[in-house]
């Protein structure tokens, strides 16, 4: 089979929050590894995007993939999809009439993310809304079974409370970042602070229920319930 080497600068392991550096590599050696499309996709977010460390690792897609198959997702939405990493990653999982849209405002990640869709077989799945995820959430429509959050830290909760009611019961939301670093700890900066309320919420609404994991830098998956 074909291999496609990885590029992890420190940019990427320093915002890992789950321990220390040996343990996020055994967890990412120990995970299997995805279509070697998604190698090429690291490889050129991180020769060519600013930022690449906004991408989610291994670990975290392939969760994204196996959790959108466990629930034959249909219907999926994606606040945040950068180079498209997570969108090809839930895509994947997703039953083969599924449909997942995506919110993405930068258009030099947009036509990444394209061109990468454009290759995959999972490609035909994916719809980009191309804008600011608050300007173009309130003209999606439609309920979903499967919602992935990692988008602006500091309207964190806002998207929260906005995709809710178009979540159905026992459909899925997961939350990157959950840990922020760390600093859910002692919140201090209006984004520590976001991303905090956002897992208090979570944890005292009685229609959710999740389990909070420590996956890179924290992973929160919730679950409608009523």
């Amino acid at each position: 089979m074909e291999t496609v080497p990885r590029k992890y600068p420190n940019e990427k392991k320093n915002q890992v929050c789950s321990g220390n550096e040996e343990i996020w590599e055994y967890t990412e050696s120990m995970t299997k590894d995805g279509p070697v499309l998604l190698d090429c996709l690291v490889n050129e977010t991180y020769e060519t995007m600013h930022s690449p460390g906004k991408m989610a690792g291994k670990t975290v897609g392939r969760l994204l993939k196996m959790l959108a198959s466990i629930t034959n997702s249909k219907r999926a939405l994606e606040l945040g999809m950068f180079t498209g990493y997570t969108a090809l990653s839930i895509a994947e999982g997703m039953a083969e009439d599924g449909k997942l849209i995506t919110c993405e405002a930068s258009p030099l990640a947009c036509g990444m993310a394209r061109k990468y869709f454009a290759k995959s077989e999972y490609g035909h799945k994916i719809e980009i809304a191309e804008g600011i995820c608050l300007d173009t959430l309130p003209k999606i429509e439609g309920m979903f079974d499967f919602v992935f959050i990692d988008v602006d830290k500091r309207n964190y909760l806002n998207y929260f409370k906005m995709i809710l009611p178009q979540v159905e019961v026992g459909g899925l939301i997961l939350i990157d970042n959950a840990l922020w670093m760390g600093n859910v700890l002692n919140p201090e900066s209006e984004l520590d602070k976001s991303v905090a309320a956002l897992n208090e919420f979570v944890a005292n609404h009685d229609d959710l229920e999740n389990a909070f994991l420590i996956a890179r830098d924290g992973l929160n998956i919730v679950r409608k319930i009523r």
